[in-house]
């Protein structure tokens, strides 16, 4: 072990049952075994240790949403939920659609964060896809199929551009596939009936259309079965459609307003039954505060927070047995690093050294204990299990409930061109 060794994970239980020690060093997992001398010990015992999330979907806001939620809050919610890296949308204020946007959007993750974190470009008319790419987007979109929240419709003709050039990239295109009817939504089932199901997997299909041979798409939180059955690409879901419904709220209650719209009961259930067909489980942590969630239904914002109880609720479903742990890793770790193109996390040497170490106790989850800014969640009551330690890069980072000192990293995609680089 030529790696200088940073910390030691003891009595490890592994997924497979096995217990052993794991090695940690550089950011990355040494060794499996006997472990070596160490500056930092922390016993795992009577823990679940798994790898840390990889988020493919947040907003994180900042800028001049920094009331909604800045680089420092979110990151900090993320690590309490165990997860170790976020990817930052580009539908900011302004937009990162130009390089100089793109990089003014590192610049303040890069003084504030505490997760590792990675950016994407935007696709609209106009935007610079090559000059994104070479700034270090990670991936580009989340596109919008569908107009959101911060997001107008993107033209079918420029998505299908987009997609060639960035097919002639090697970079992923991440979608919001919807198309909504006219019209304001009223309440809870408005909405719903205003962006339906149908329209979504039509939408799905649509986008489908316009990819050319060898493009690579990755789906947003699909909100329905028929869209899951209909995607060509990578599939992502988010916990708010695979945990809530409008039936569960007051028709009027505006925490619950989302895009794509939470559905029925009936539709909730069949989206679980994709479960094997969804690759990845991603927040879309899109916070607003209490006062802009409380205005008139039709004047509200569309968005939740959801990066801090993502893992919690699954780890909750896996402690009572109805999902395996071995689905929540690939869904939230293995695969989203698969996808984005990243060093996954896990217990093999060279592996990234980020893990979440989780109690077997089941909490009801409480907005005042959460570290987003927006101090709510529709979630609120619900069983969760929240991790006591956080490893990022091979060292401590939370652990019973304080935040240790910990920076977050810029990952890069693959197209990143460094300035000045001859």
């Amino acid at each position: 072990m030529g790696d200088q060794v940073s910390c030691v994970l003891k009595n490890v239980t592994l997924p497979d049952g096995r217990v052993t020690d794991l090695t940690l060093g550089g950011g990355r997992v040494l060794h499996a075994g006997a472990p070596g001398r160490a500056e930092e010990v922390i016993d795992a015992a009577g823990l679940v240790c798994v790898p840390a999330a990889v988020d493919m979907h947040t907003h994180l806001r900042g800028g001049g949403q920094r009331q909604k939620e800045d680089w420092r809050s979110g990151t900090t919610s993320a690590l309490f939920g165990g997860v170790t890296v976020v990817v930052d949308q580009p539908n900011t204020v302004p937009p990162l659609t130009t390089p100089g946007a793109f990089a003014a959007r590192v610049r303040e993750a890069e003084e504030e964060a505490v997760c590792a974190f990675g950016i994407n470009g935007g696709v609209v008319p106009g935007a610079d896809l090559a000059g994104l790419w070479r700034a270090g987007a990670l991936a580009f979109g989340e596109i919008f199929a569908g107009p959101s929240s911060y997001g107008a419709a993107v033209p079918p003709e420029t998505l299908r551009e987009a997609f060639i050039s960035l097919r002639a990239l090697g970079a992923l295109a991440t979608v919001h596939a919807e198309d909504p009817l006219p019209g304001t939504p009223a309440d809870l089932p408005d909405h719903d009936r205003l962006r339906p199901a149908l329209t979504e997997a039509e939408a799905v299909r649509a986008v489908c259309a316009l990819l050319p041979p060898g493009g690579r798409v990755h789906f947003c939180h699909m909100s329905t079965a028929a869209a899951v059955d209909a995607a060509c690409g990578t599939v992502e879901a988010t916990p708010h459609h695979l945990f809530l419904s409008w039936e569960r709220f007051d028709r009027d209650d505006t925490r619950a307003r989302v895009n794509p719209p939470l559905r029925t009961e009936r539709e909730r259930k069949a989206l679980w039954s994709r479960w094997e067909r969804i690759d990845a489980v991603a927040s879309d942590h899109a916070p607003h505060t209490a006062a802009e969630k409380g205005a008139p239904f039709p004047d509200a914002p569309s968005g939740m927070p959801g990066v801090e109880t993502m893992l919690p609720l699954l780890m909750a479903e896996v402690f009572a047995g109805r999902i395996t742990l071995e689905s929540v890793i690939e869904k939230t770790s293995s695969n989203p690093a698969r996808i984005l193109g990243i060093p996954k996390a896990g217990f093999e040497p060279g592996d990234r050294a980020d893990f979440a170490l989780y109690p077997r106790e089941t909490v009801q989850i409480d907005p005042d204990a959460l570290h987003t800014k927006c101090r709510w969640t529709p979630f609120e009551g619900m069983a969760a299990v929240f991790p006591e330690i956080v490893v990022m890069g091979g060292r401590c980072a939370v652990r019973d409930g304080d935040l240790l000192s910990c920076r977050g990293e810029w990952i890069r995609g693959k197209g990143y061109y460094p300035r000045g680089a001859q």
